[in-house]
């Protein structure tokens, strides 16, 4: 059977984007690249970023912005929000084996970013700020080492939008920041709607870094 991935349009320029990106916002960090050596859609890589002077690590994806999502036609400057990648910030004492596998140390950290970022080409869709991403249908854990269901697209605390959006002529690519939720957090975001969760993590005082241990901000 065929790859219905191999009749869509890539737009493999912004591989280099990325790259570039991080090299100027990240100049002195320690950077090594989870590659995805075989995929029977498409590839999508993940950054692991050290910046020398921060109390986190970053995990960024490549290869979630190489295909155009299908944004809402509802959507004003919906050419914007056509390209993402998602980003992640991690505690420093948190390492991975030097190949990724979804069984490899910390490996569910990695699965978390690398199936959001499939999504919106596996279902014709797009995934913005505000919007919640689950696992499955019935909210399995992504593995049992988390209780993590899914995640919420925010906004960075941490980046302005001189980090979290690149821009080159021709394009525009959204950076996100992917906050990993537990179940009880995903059904609060469906009753109470976006705004609701945001007042949540506000009420929490919630940090933008992964701490897979914390206690549910819902109480």
């Amino acid at each position: 059977m065929s790859n219905p991935f191999h009749e869509r349009e890539f737009f493999d320029e912004h591989i280099d984007w990325i790259s570039s990106h991080i090299d100027q916002h990240f100049p002195n960090a320690e950077t090594t690249v989870f590659h995805e050596m075989f995929a029977p859609d498409f590839k999508v890589h993940v950054y692991f970023i050290k910046p020398a002077n921060a109390t986190y690590n970053i995990l960024l994806t490549e290869g979630m912005s190489t295909l155009a999502m299908n944004v809402s036609d509802n959507i004003e400057n919906k050419d914007d929000y056509k390209f993402a990648e998602l980003m992640m910030l991690i505690p420093k004492d948190i390492e991975f084996d030097d190949v990724y596998t979804p069984e490899s140390k910390n490996g569910y950290i990695i699965t978390m970013l690398k199936e959001t970022a499939r999504f919106p080409h596996h279902y014709n869709t797009w995934i913005g700020e505000g919007h919640s991403i689950v696992s499955s249908a019935e909210m399995e854990p992504y593995s049992p080492e988390t209780r993590f269901v899914g995640g919420v697209i925010l906004p960075s605390v941490t980046f302005g939008e001189d980090v979290m959006c690149i821009r080159r002529e021709g394009g525009v690519i959204n950076i996100y920041s992917f906050f990993p939720v537990y179940e009880d957090e995903v059904r609060y975001k469906i009753d109470h709607g976006y705004q609701g969760f945001l007042q949540l993590l506000i009420d929490n005082d919630a940090k933008e870094i992964l701490d897979n241990n914390r206690p549910s901000l819902v109480g």
